[in-house]
């Protein structure tokens, strides 16, 4: 992908907001894209201990923010 403002990190972007992990996916961080899609797993576990209400919108802006700022090492 290109550097950061990107069409690709808008794309990677975009795909956040349907599932966090998504973007990352596109933009061929396979880690990063694991770590988003289980945090997001684990918060809306924690739903129904009341901690999930707080994490699940944390862990969308942020995945959502890492995929538009992202910048490749090349």
């Amino acid at each position: 992908m290109a550097d950061q403002g990107s069409g690709g990190n808008v794309i990677a972007a975009l795909c956040n907001i349907f599932f966090p992990g998504l973007g990352q996916l596109v933009q061929g961080r396979i880690l990063a894209a694991i770590f988003f899609a289980l945090a997001i797993v684990i918060s809306y576990a924690l739903i129904y201990v009341l901690v999930g209400f707080v994490l699940v919108p944390i862990i969308y802006l942020w995945s959502i923010i890492d995929a538009a700022r992202y910048r490749s090492r090349s």
